[in-house]
């Protein structure tokens, strides 16, 4: 179940590694920044409260830091001009990757312009690539172009919304050229939360048969669903969501657009515990636990481990 016959493929985004066999690294943690209704955004022309941003970044590095989960930042923005101010505050602020999350294409590549012009290629994650692009070549050819290295592309399928179809709309897109970037991973599209299922379902087919690392926005699936607050308070929902987020980073999955950064705090806690179950599930079905010192399970259960190597006790 959490072993894979054929060699996955890892990449590495400024630093941080993304892929390979489940448990064998820590799943890659995107956060949203400046997205509708953040309270730290004034307004779309660019002015919010800096040392609010700054304090959310500072702590998300610390989770990172404290948890062996890497992390990033996608940064929502209505044009060109918002986000090259966000761009720019954020190359200020920490060295962690990032991306632009802006649903029109050409907005989109407005911003990857000026990514390009400051050289920071190596720090981007272009996302995405999806299946309702005009023209997929074109714009591959366009990243090209401009030194773009690391893209996620999206698969789904609107006529087809199962694992497999999934796949089939992913293989669509990679025969069409986005397939020959430096690194490529595979966003397989949350649409709600008994949905989230069907994505995890196909993250395995993707790997199984791709060696591609698969992940999702798991946070689609949690805070579409407005009635939980309603039904269980704020509490019950921030339960959930962590719950949801947490199983979904053991069903293979590399990475985990997680939503809100202020949400931090109690994701990276929760992704860090369902990847020391993770690492546990490996364990019985290889008998090892991989040598990756920032594994979770490895940074807090090193005794525990040891036990295990030694072939003492499971308790």
């Amino acid at each position: 179940m959490f072993r894979f016959s054929r060699q996955q493929k890892v990449f590495e985004i400024s630093g941080s590694k993304i892929g390979g066999q489940p448990g064998e690294n820590p799943p890659l943690l995107i956060a949203s920044m400046f997205h509708n209704k953040d309270r730290i955004l004034a307004d779309r022309k660019g002015n919010f409260d800096r040392q609010k941003a700054k304090e959310l970044i500072k702590k998300q590095e610390e989770l990172s830091s404290s948890t062996g989960i890497p992390g990033m930042v996608a940064m929502v923005a209505n044009t060109p001009e918002e986000a090259q101010i966000y761009i720019d505050f954020f190359l200020e602020t920490t060295d962690m990757p990032f991306g632009i999350d802006m649903w029109v294409a050409e907005k989109r590549a407005k911003a990857t312009e000026y990514v390009s012009k400051l050289g920071v290629q190596d720090k981007f994650l272009y996302n995405s690539i999806t299946p309702w692009d005009k023209d997929i070549k074109g714009q591959v050819n366009k990243l090209k172009d401009l030194g773009i290295k690391h893209v996620v592309v999206q698969a789904f399928d609107d006529t087809d919304q199962s694992p497999a179809g999934r796949l089939k709309s992913l293989e669509g897109i990679l025969a069409q050229g986005a397939d020959s970037f430096s690194t490529v991973i595979v966003d397989t599209s949350v649409m709600n939360l008994p949905a989230t299922s069907f994505s995890l379902l196909a993250n395995r087919l993707i790997k199984e048969k791709l060696c591609l690392p698969c992940g999702g926005a798991y946070s689609n699936g949690t805070h579409m669903w407005k009635d939980a607050k309603t039904i269980w308070s704020l509490d019950g929902f921030r339960a959930m969501d962590a719950v949801a987020q947490g199983m979904s980073s053991v069903l293979w999955s590399d990475f985990n657009f997680y939503g809100p950064i202020v949400t931090a705090p109690r994701i990276f806690p929760a992704v860090a515990t369902a990847h020391i179950l993770l690492s546990t599930l490996v364990y019985d079905e290889t008998k090892a636990i991989f040598a990756n010192p920032a594994l979770p399970i490895r940074k807090h259960f090193g005794e525990f481990i040891t036990k295990l190597e030694e072939g003492g006790t499971r308790k």
